[in-house]
């Protein structure tokens, strides 16, 4: 399919075109299956895709660029990965913020919102720590004093805290 039958049923189905829609879930189901299949666990892959092919279809018409589409697509398709590997199953959908729609408008809106996804992933004495020394400033000493913690122990729950919002942003 050349693109600018690609960009005419990308268009169709934004207006509400369900055979143009099936087309280009059909068209993109490979490459989002070839990409979950790098982000998710194995046995995930597959329903991850149907959940953001899912996703997809119902949201499409709040996607203002179309050339975003690709990018926004494999977003759905990374936050399905990310879902299900903390574990929350079923027919669960995620709210997906306005801002999704926007993602080559604002490109640091989806930096905002992965670190955002982190932060509630910690568990609640990771996220304070770090958000007590990332946004209000405070220092190691007066962590240590608001925590009732050692400088040390201080320390190590901060080290952990962003060890773990590194790793669920890598993943």
């Amino acid at each position: 399919m050349n693109t600018l039958a690609w960009t005419t049923d990308l268009e169709a189905a934004r207006a509400g075109d369900r055979p143009a829609l099936e087309r280009v879930l059909a068209r993109s189901r490979q490459h989002l299956r070839r990409y979950a299949e790098h982000h998710c666990v194995v046995n995930d892959a597959e329903d991850a895709v149907q959940e953001a092919l899912f996703t997809a279809s119902r949201r499409l018409t709040d996607l203002r660029q179309l050339e975003c589409f690709a990018s926004w697509l494999f977003r759905i398709v990374k936050r399905e990965c990310n879902r299900m590997k903390r574990g929350v199953r079923g027919f669960m959908h995620e709210p997906i913020t306005d801002d999704i729609a926007d993602t080559c408008q604002v490109e640091h809106r989806g930096l905002a919102r992965d670190l955002a996804a982190a932060m509630e992933a910690l568990p609640a004495h990771y996220r304070e720590i770090v958000l007590l020394r990332d946004l209000e400033g405070l220092n190691i000493e007066e962590l240590s004093e608001r925590l009732r913690l050692t400088r040390e122990a201080t320390k190590a729950r901060l080290h952990r805290a962003r060890s773990l919002a590194r790793e669920y942003l890598s993943s």
